[in-house]
């Protein structure tokens, strides 16, 4: 039988790259004859968190992406619920990861800064799902600290280094044995994938030709910008590639019917006012959840839901109540099951510069209507050293952003992009339906006072309760103290 099963993955890889997704299904068909009917012992279903890295949730086909193929993504949806109005706290990837894995904001789990750490006592997936008997594990990038606060076990296969290496190829055995390992024990699995985050080096870019593209208006029309969002595009397919790779290792398993599988696109890709930024390019992601015999197939909702509350969400799927004051989340299960339309009223934003450049800190809060951003300091330039600058072999950076601003002499379009990016005012709001890349700032207008007056109270009503100082927290102080353990602020306790 394990000669039937590894011949059948051989068959899977084969199609998925070939995009033969009608023979991935038929190898996993014939393969299950063999197979043993997994244990219905414990009604507690199994988790896969599948996560792509620096997404545009945009640039999806299912979000209204015009250059993207993504069939098995497409596909999935087709068999699930996706999510309108899915937001992240903070558009970088550390924050963002320590908020989805411990169902705290990052002033509460103390990872409010990119490359810094999560408070000791942190509690996170490992902690929750451990506590109720699962197997937890991390395939991919971790990218979470300290390891005590995300204690996963560590599930081979995947590159944990978001510098991608193309020479190495991703091996999807060791998280198709992490699924199969104990069918008596539920597990609780994240695959991290590090595509699309930059270097842009997987794909096939020719299957974008740059000239073709319909950049997003976020994105200044330049000859690099093409070729950067080409290269983009690919890596895009080749994470699409991976989804599918894992949903059919699943099926193989025999234990997809009694699991809820979650992807999420993560934070914008790293242009100009999508990552680092809490305009919604940023900090708005892509959420799809199946659950058999629970999600509707092909639905989708406009519940306004956050990354915090993920982790509330599947402790009460698991069986466990979800009321837990020190979690700053609440479980959607009643959206997930088709109960409800609705979930929060507001989600909110944080961003803190440093160490990604000079500190420049952010607020936000949104109703999914209308999206209300505070820069703290105005007065300053906006500047992200590794979008905007360069150094050593330049990997992590785009020349593009040169030919951004070499072209505002002759492109208006690439000098307002310019200027939007590095030159912010004190207050920003957008009604996202009308304007959903956010271009037009409706801030300071008659007809929206009401909307940015409540939008404003709530707002900091929410950084009183965080314990968030705001200015005074971003400095090269508070972000040295965050790395060593030694958190200067600290929200009240629960």
């Amino acid at each position: 039988m394990l000669g039937l099963v590894k011949a059948a993955f051989r068959c899977e890889r084969s199609c998925l790259q070939s995009s033969n997704y009608g023979m991935v299904m038929l190898c996993i068909g014939i393969c299950s004859l063999a197979l043993p009917t997994p244990s219905k012992a414990s009604e507690q279903p199994n988790i896969l968190l599948i996560m792509a890295d620096d997404c545009t949730f945009r640039d999806l086909p299912l979000y209204g992406g015009q250059n993207a193929r993504t069939p098995n993504l497409d596909a999935f949806a087709r068999e699930s619920l996706v999510f309108e109005r899915a937001y992240l706290c903070s558009a970088m990837c550390q924050p963002c990861r320590a908020e989805l894995y411990s169902g705290q904001y990052p002033m509460r789990n103390g990872c409010a800064w990119n490359h810094s750490a999560s408070r000791s006592e942190t509690r996170s997936l490992p902690h929750y799902f451990g506590d109720l008997g699962y197997r937890v594990g991390i395939a991919g990038k971790v990218h979470v600290l300290p390891q005590s606060a995300f204690p996963f076990e560590s599930v081979d296969g995947y590159d944990d280094n978001c510098v991608r290496n193309p020479t190495k190829p991703h091996d999807i055995n060791q998280v198709s044995a992490f699924m199969a390992r104990d069918s008596k024990q539920p597990f609780c699995l994240v695959v991290a994938l590090v595509e699309p985050h930059v270097p842009w080096v997987m794909g096939d870019p020719s299957a974008y030709p740059p000239e073709t593209l319909k950049l997003p208006p976020n994105i200044a029309d330049t000859e690099l910008s093409r070729d950067a969002f080409s290269r983009y595009l690919a890596e895009i397919t080749y994470m699409d590639n991976q989804v599918g790779e894992i949903l059919a290792a699943l099926e193989l398993s025999g234990q997809a019917k009694n699991t809820i599988v979650m992807f999420t696109s993560e934070q914008g890709a790293q242009f100009p006012g999508c990552k680092w930024t809490n305009w919604d390019t940023g900090v708005h992601t892509a959420l799809i959840a199946r659950w058999p015999d629970h999600t509707l197939p092909g639905t989708r909702t406009h519940a306004l839901v956050q990354y915090a509350d993920v982790v509330p969400t599947l402790l009460e799927v698991a069986g466990q109540s979800a009321d837990n004051k020190s979690l700053d989340g609440k479980s959607f299960l009643a959206v997930l099951e088709g109960q409800s339309q609705k979930h929060r009223q507001f989600v909110y934003g944080m961003h803190n510069n440093i160490p990604e450049g000079p500190a420049y800190p952010v607020r936000s809060v949104t109703d999914g209507e209308y999206h209300l951003i505070h820069n703290l300091t105005p007065h300053e330039i906006f500047i992200e050293k590794h979008l905007m600058g360069l150094q050593g072999d330049g990997l992590l950076n785009n020349p593009y952003w040169g030919t951004w601003v070499f072209s505002t002499e002759q492109k208006t379009k690439s000098y307002q992009l310019v200027k939007r990016y590095m030159l912010r005012p004190p207050v920003e709001l957008y009604r996202l339906s009308d304007d959903p890349y956010e271009m037009n700032n409706l801030a300071g207008r008659t007809e929206v006072s009401e909307i940015q007056t409540r939008l404003t109270k709530e707002l900091e009503l929410w950084m009183q309760s965080q314990g968030d100082p705001g200015i005074e927290q971003d400095t090269p102080e508070s972000h040295r103290a965050a790395k060593q353990g030694k958190h200067r602020f600290f929200p009240p306790a629960g």
